[in-house]
């Protein structure tokens, strides 16, 4: 399997709240760097744009899984903004869905975490 990069975008408009734009995949090949960026994140609300992930495999879940654990340890917030479809079902057939909050956008994950 070729390597698919994943490239994450800081796109914070305010402090307080961060709002990282993945673009690819999020698969075993380069979960590392995304797992790594949230790990480092210190932010009380994390917005994770996904409306340009086409597929997430069993690492990619793992990582996110990881990421809410962690920041539901700390008293943060992790939401899940502009979800493809593809990506959803991986969620609810690993039946991992229920630990996050879904927005169509990330401007209403915003005003929801505001």
């Amino acid at each position: 399997m070729p390597q698919e990069p994943l490239q994450i975008e800081d796109t914070t408009p305010e402090p307080g709240q961060r709002i990282l734009r993945l673009v690819g995949p999020i698969l075993i090949s380069n979960f590392f760097q995304f797992q790594s960026t949230v790990r480092a994140d210190t932010s009380r609300s994390l917005i994770l744009d996904l409306s340009q992930v086409p597929y997430i495999d069993s690492a990619g879940i793992g990582a996110l899984v990881g990421a809410y654990v962690t920041r539901q340890h700390d008293g943060r917030s992790l939401a899940l903004a502009g979800v493809t479809d593809r990506v959803r079902n991986a969620l609810q057939v690993t039946r991992v869905e229920q630990f996050f909050k879904f927005f169509d956008t990330v401007e209403a994950a915003q005003r929801a975490v505001a």
